[in-house]
Parts: C-alpha cells; sequence; structure tokens
C-alpha cells in the first residue's frame, strides 16, 4: 500500500457519494468534488463546486411558513467533458458498459486520475484515462486532461467541454424541499478557442465567471450557447489504437476577489495565459510539496498513515495559505459538500491546535474573519440585552445567526423547533482560539490588536450574561456541546441553567483575560470590569452530583435511559435524538449525550487545567473524582457526532490509555470508512480529522 495513494477500483453506485466527497480536489479558494466529468447530478453522482465565502439567501415555504435560509452555493460545473464516437450516445452514466474502472487520489501531488474502459451500445471499446488537479499555485485555476484510445474501432471521435451553470444546490437530500436555486445566467460567450460562462447569485449578486479553453490537435470546433450552459464541441478522426489527447484549462473568478476589474475578464485573462496541464501540475505539485513540508503527521502503520495523509490534505484544501488573503470562515464541512449548508460553526476549535504551530497566517485569517464580524455580534449582544460580542452558533456571509429555525426529522418526517441558536459557547470557542493562536505565536502585537480586542468583546458578554446568585455566578438559558439537551422537561422556556462547560470555561476566559491586560496592558477596561472578571475566575457556578460534575443543573434528576433495549432495538443510535422524537419523546428527559460535554473540558483544559479552574473556584477537586466524571459520561454518550470519539480518545488516551484504543480507531474510520452512515458523501468533518492529526501528532 502507497500511503500517499487512495485508490477505489470498480464503481460501486452505492459508494459514489462517499467517494466523491473523499476525493475532492481544492485550493481554499475553492473545490470541486470528485465526480466524473461527465455526470451531473443524478442521485448517484453529484458534481459540486464551491467558492470559500461564496453565500446566497433564499426563502422556502415550509410547513406552511416562510424558512430563510442562507447556503453555500454550488457554482457552475466547470468539469464537464465527455465523447461519443460516430455519431453514437454521449458517453454518460448508464449509457455504456463499464469493463474496468479505477480511482486513484494522489495526495503527495494533489492530483486526481481516472482508468477507465466502457463498451457502447454498437459494441466499441473505448479506453479512456483522466487527470485534474485543482490548482494549489494559483487558487483561480483548474485543469482536467483526457486521453481516449478507440481499442477495435475507427471513424470521427467527438469530445464536448462544456460549462454548466444550471446546477442547484440539491446535494443533501433532507434539504431539496427547500428553494435551492441559487443561481441565475447572465451570458455565455465562445469565440478564439475559449468558453466564457457569467453567472448571478440569486440576492447577494456575486458575479461568478468561468472561462475555458480546450486543446484537442488537429480536432474541428463548433461551439454552442445556451441559457446557462456554454460548450465546445471538437471532432478527429481515429484510428484503432489511436491516443487522442484533450486539455481543459479553466479559471474562476467572483465579483469578491481583489485587484481585478470585473470577473469575466479577469477569468478570460487567466486562462488565456495560463500554460498547458504539465505546466501547471509543475506549479502546483511545488506548492504541495512546500504544504507538505509544514504540514505532515507521521504514523508507524501504512494503513494509518494513508489516513492521516488523507485527513490532512482535506484540511489543507480547505484551509490553504491563500485564505490568508480571504474573508472567508471554516466551513464544518469542508468545501466538499452542502451538509450544514457550508456555515461556520465552532470546529475551527479543533483544527486550529493543529495549524497554529505549523501555519500561523492561516489561523490569523480564520480570526480576521470573526473579527469582521464583530459588528454584527455587538449589535446580537446588545439587541438580546448583553454587553460585549455574541458570535452565533452558526455563522455565513455577514455573521448574522444562521442557525434555522426549524430542522428535519427524516425518521418522523417533522419539522422541528432548532434551538442550538443557544450555543452561547461558540463564543468561548473564539476566544479560545484567540489564545492558541497567541500561545503559538506569542504574538503580543496580535494580542493588543484584534485578537484582544476578540478576546475582550467575549469576556464582556459573559460577564454580562452571569448573574450573581448568593454568591456564585450563574449562567441560564444555555445550551451545551452535547446538544440534545435543549431545555427541561417541565419548562417551556428552552435553555438550559448552568451548563459546566460554559461555566467553566467562562471562569478560563477571564483568566485569559486577566493574563492578556498583564501582558499589554488594561487601556479601554475599566476597574470595575476587571473587578468583575476576577471575580468570574472565583465565584462561576459548576454543581456536581454523585462525586461528578453535572453536565448542567438538574442533570441529576433525569431518568436513566435503558441503553441496552435502545440499542437492541434499533442497532446504531447515534441519533438517538431522532429515534426519541419519532416515538413522541426527548432526550431532555434522560440522561444521555449526543457527544462530549463536560468531557470537552479535559480535552481543552488538560486534568491539571481543569484542576486548576476547578479549585480556583472553591471546589474540591482531585484525580479520583476525574476519573469518576469521565467513567460517568463515558457510559452515557451515544458519539451522534464525529467530534465526540476524537474527545474521547484523547482524555482517554491520558487518564487511561487501554480504554482509548476503540474511540481512536473510530475517529480515525468515521470519514474514510463513512461510519456515521451517508453523512461523509455531503461534506467533509473537517474538526473530526484535524483532531485525529493533533491525536497522533500527540502518540508521537
Amino acid at each position: 500500500m502507497n500511503p500517499w495513494l487512495l485508490t477505489y477500483d470498480g464503481f460501486d453506485p452505492a459508494q459514489e457519494g462517499l467517494r466523491e466527497a473523499l476525493t475532492t480536489l481544492g485550493n481554499g479558494y475553492f473545490a470541486t468534488r470528485g465526480a466524473a466529468p461527465e455526470s451531473h447530478a443524478d442521485g448517484v453522482h453529484y458534481p459540486g463546486t464551491y467558492v470559500a465565502g461564496c453565500y446566497d439567501r433564499l426563502v422556502s415555504q415550509v410547513a406552511g411558513h416562510p424558512v430563510e435560509n442562507e447556503d453555500l452555493v454550488n457554482v457552475p460545473n466547470w468539469l464537464s467533458l465527455t465523447f461519443r464516437a460516430e455519431d453514437g450516445d454521449w458517453f454518460a452514466p448508464g449509457n455504456a458498459e463499464i469493463l474496468a474502472h479505477r480511482h486513484t487520489l494522489d495526495m503527495r501531488q494533489g492530483t486526481l486520475t481516472r482508468f477507465l474502459r466502457i463498451r457502447d451500445s454498437q459494441g466499441r471499446i473505448t479506453r479512456v484515462e483522466q487527470r485534474r488537479l485543482v490548482s494549489m499555485d494559483d487558487p483561480h485555476l483548474a485543469a482536467l486532461t483526457m486521453t481516449i484510445v478507440p481499442e477495435n474501432w475507427n471513424g470521427s471521435l467527438e469530445i464536448r467541454s462544456a460549462l454548466d451553470g444550471r446546477v442547484t444546490n440539491a446535494g443533501v437530500a433532507r434539504y431539496r424541499e427547500l428553494d435551492g436555486r441559487h443561481l441565475v445566467p447572465i451570458c455565455g460567450h465562445a469565440a478564439h478557442g475559449v468558453i466564457e460562462l457569467l453567472t448571478r447569485t440569486a440576492t447577494s449578486r456575486v458575479e461568478i465567471a468561468l472561462a475555458a479553453r480546450t486543446t484537442l490537435a488537429d480536432g474541428r470546433c463548433r461551439a454552442d450557447v445556451e441559457e446557462g450552459w456554454v460548450g465546445d464541441d471538437r471532432t478527429v478522426e481515429v484510428k484503432a489504437g489511436d491516443e487522442v489527447t484533450v486539455e481543459k484549462i479553466v479559471a474562476l473568478y467572483t465579483s469578491r476577489d481583489r485587484a481585478i476589474a470585473e470577473s469575466e475578464a479577469a477569468a478570460r485573462s487567466a486562462v488565456v495565459r495560463a500554460g498547458c496541464f504539465s505546466t501547471l501540475l509543475k506549479r502546483h505539485t511545488r506548492a504541495w510539496d512546500r504544504l507538505w513540508q509544514r504540514a505532515h503527521v507521521t504514523a508507524q502503520d501504512t494503513e494509518v498513515q494513508q489516513i492521516l495523509n488523507l485527513y490532512v490534505f482535506h484540511l489543507l484544501q480547505t484551509a490553504s495559505p491563500h485564505i490568508a488573503e480571504l474573508d472567508t470562515g471554516l466551513p464544518a464541512r469542508g468545501l466538499h459538500g452542502e451538509a450544514y449548508r457550508g456555515h461556520v460553526f465552532w470546529d475551527d476549535l479543533f483544527v486550529i491546535p493543529f495549524l497554529a504551530p505549523r501555519l500561523p497566517e492561516i489561523t490569523r485569517a480564520l480570526l480576521r474573519y470573526r473579527w469582521r464580524r464583530l459588528p454584527e455580534a455587538r449589535w446580537a449582544a446588545h439587541a438580546a440585552g448583553y454587553a460585549g460580542a455574541m458570535f452565533p452558533w452558526q455563522s455565513g456571509s455577514d455573521g448574522r445567526e444562521e442557525t434555522p429555525r426549524l430542522h428535519f426529522n427524516p425518521r418522523s418526517g417533522r419539522w422541528l423547533p432548532d434551538r442550538s441558536h443557544l450555543q452561547r459557547h461558540v463564543g468561548l470557542a473564539v476566544a479560545f482560539n484567540v489564545w492558541q493562536h497567541y500561545q503559538a505565536t506569542k504574538d503580543t502585537a496580535f494580542l493588543a490588536g484584534f485578537g484582544g480586542e476578540l478576546l475582550l468583546e467575549v469576556a464582556r458578554f459573559f460577564a454580562s450574561l452571569a448573574t450573581c446568585e448568593k454568591e456564585r455566578y450563574a449562567i441560564r438559558g444555555v445550551m451545551g456541546p452535547d446538544e440534545y439537551h435543549d431545555g427541561y422537561p417541565d419548562r417551556a422556556e428552552p435553555g438550559l441553567d448552568n451548563n459546566a462547560y460554559t461555566n467553566v470555561m467562562t471562569a478560563w476566559l477571564m483568566r485569559r483575560v486577566l493574563d492578556m491586560i498583564g501582558l499589554v496592558g488594561s487601556e479601554g477596561v475599566g476597574q470595575q470590569e476587571i473587578e468583575l472578571f476576577t471575580a468570574l475566575t472565583r465565584r462561576m457556578r459548576v454543581d456536581f452530583h454523585e462525586g461528578v460534575i453535572s453536565q448542567f443543573e438538574g442533570y441529576a434528576g433525569l431518568e436513566e435511559l435503558d441503553w441496552a433495549a435502545y440499542r437492541k432495538k434499533y442497532g446504531d443510535i447515534r441519533r438517538l435524538d431522532r429515534i426519541l422524537e419519532a416515538e413522541g419523546d426527548t432526550p431532555n428527559r434522560y440522561k444521555a449525550s449526543k457527544q462530549a460535554d463536560v468531557l470537552m473540558l479535559f480535552h481543552l483544559l488538560g486534568e491539571e487545567g481543569l484542576d486548576e479552574i476547578l479549585t480556583g473556584l472553591g471546589y474540591e477537586w482531585d484525580a479520583t473524582m476525574a476519573r469518576n466524571t469521565v467513567d460517568y459520561y463515558l457510559a452515557r454518550t451515544c458519539h451522534g457526532s464525529t467530534l465526540s470519539a476524537v474527545v474521547h480518545a484523547g482524555v482517554l488516551a491520558r487518564l487511561c490509555p487501554g480504554a482509548s484504543h476503540p474511540f481512536l480507531t473510530e475517529a480515525l474510520n468515521n470519514d474514510v470508512r463513512d461510519l456515521q452512515a451517508g453523512t461523509t458523501s455531503e461534506g467533509i468533518h473537517l474538526g473530526a480529522m484535524a483532531g485525529v492529526a493533533c491525536l497522533f501528532e500527540a502518540k508521537t
């Protein structure tokens, strides 16, 4: 096994979505799923392309109510390339017999190669080899080359290269009731061997321009332009055994790009000036070499090494050095699909510890994304009656709260209220990321500048969120990382009180703000604020029961779930919330968590850090209580998130190494084996991938 190559032999419709996601190629600016060039969205294939930060907002009717959603837009498909023999059918999925098929992702070079042999309805056998790249050297360029060999026939070979803007956002089944028509066609052109397509997003009005130069030696050319589609047909005479090679070089620009007059002219100029495939490949490979020198993680086992290479590869394709000049956050599912609508959550909490020591220019850019949205976060806090900045659980283009009001349970077929916007701890993640970047760089100018502003504004929000009750500070009406609990079964008002993760991390945050003041001074911070920050380091409330940390106030009064019965009845109970809702029940009644919540404290702070916070708050805490807390929640978590196995593996590796192996194995295989049963095909889990890389780095 070559640890740098991921190879799929044969064609399996049931696995095609997973393979397309895992063979996505990207460069931080845009990425394209590993779909076959001749395919279209048909329930098996989904050739999506996504530009970092390119969002659009539409209103749909859901359960009789207007619902507004913002999506990362599936932009026009640049891949489209197919062929036919002697006026036969254009090669497309299902219209020819596939005799051989192999996909190979080369992670070292950042290329995807495909080999196939097909037999058409006339018995003509054709051998095809394709290779593609999305340039890591020039973020606006991509290229595809195809070599065709007629094995047993002579005659005319026709090749069609196209740019297709008739695509929609339809890559996630549960969203298909929602409007996904984000692209409005503007115009298409074909001249001098170059085809061009210009579209615009429906409401954000971002222009997206593509230009393609298709090259075929001695081929006759004919162009065709339709609304939202431009094609370039080339015809050449061939004999059995001839090798015919066609190259397609593509440029992609949007009206959001810098240093351009307008996107259409920029794409046209770039594609005309770009070199041939081999020239682009050399530059692209050198760029990847430089990245791997800074980001490679090693493992003893070859199979493990292959998976680590794959996960770091996808991390770098989403968060490459190119984003240093962009205004983009880190989509939880990468630029690999449409799950979570391409929104930014808290997953950079797992990514920044990996990137900051290696590529601090990237983590600085990710934090700039948050800083630029401080005005929106300040307004959200003000509108809710708080100080500082209240960051949204789901963020997109402008930093407003993008969490949908409703979510769909495919098991029950019902649309349900979505209260996950109450996960105020996303602000704590922003603050933690600021401190991680500082620790990696020791850049006090960063703390004195926008990094410190982020830290301080988040601290002001949590200081105003906390209320003093009987000499302890409480935080009420929030959700923790667990996500299965969004309220109390006997209380109509949503939210939980005194979530341990939120409260402990608030105490941690206040310590860091005071550290920052000690490093760069207290300009702009009043003495009264400093006194409040200090009080919060000493008097935040944390509940306990049975000698363990309570996940939230009132947790001890919840019912125990019959785990054995549910596993026997349903098998996979990772999405226990959907199961219970379909039964007319709710996780709010049970001591059952989707993912690590209390254990996130061990993951972020370590045993010593958590001990320092809790004893500083005046609570009794020791190693026995720590181990009992881990064991307690280990038995009550169903791991409905890919992040959960990462956290449990890391925590147990320190506290009980022998118990960590099953979680490490699950974390390692979650995406590459699609253990979440179909979710990876909708987009990779970027936080989990980075978390796995950090786990193996810690082992070495």
